[in-house]
């Protein structure tokens, strides 16, 4: 079993991925860290040295990687992951997946004071960011929505959210 957490930025998906895999016993990864691992940079790096189509075309031969590993995995991607290449084909075919939905909102609130963690906000500003964040989710909500499953995870915890997802396996 194959289980791909899909959604935008800081809606959870690697939260929730590391305590799903506690409760159900199987591995998780993060597909960025698994980028970095394999490419040795960090994404950053990547897109610096390397640029965004040369990661994008990583990600995809990466997430293939993952997809086709003989053992059970959770997999939380990158909030762009679902936008490119045939990567939400992949996802569909190859795997149970859950679009971990996040309103501009409760996105906002989560990554309003986290620009040490995510340079992406501390360059954009407190004062554009919500706007920032209601273009991409326009954009890729049609992706997202390919997804199995839907969860809304507006206020709810992450052991709330992993009931929802156990009670949808």
């Amino acid at each position: 079993m194959k289980i791909v957490l899909v959604g935008y930025m800081a809606s959870g998906k690697s939260a929730v991925g590391m305590v799903l895999s506690k409760k159900i016993g199987i591995q998780f990864i993060d597909l960025d860290s698994y980028i970095e691992a394999k490419e040795q940079l960090t994404i950053t790096e990547i897109f610096d040295s390397k640029g965004e189509i040369y990661f994008r075309i990583k990600e995809g031969e990466y997430l293939q990687e993952l997809l086709n590993l003989k053992e059970d995995v959770i997999i939380s991607l990158g909030g762009g992951t679902p936008c490119y290449g045939d990567n939400m084909k992949l996802i569909e075919t190859k795997s149970n997946s859950f679009y971990l939905k996040a309103s501009i909102n409760t996105i906002y609130e989560r990554l309003k004071n986290d620009s040490t963690e995510r340079p992406l906000v501390s360059s954009i500003g407190k004062e554009n960011l919500k706007e920032y964040i209601a273009k991409h989710l326009f954009e890729r909500t049609v992706f997202y929505q390919r997804a199995k499953h839907t969860i809304t995870v507006n206020e709810k915890s992450v052991l709330e959210i992993i009931e929802e997802i156990k009670e949808l396996l």
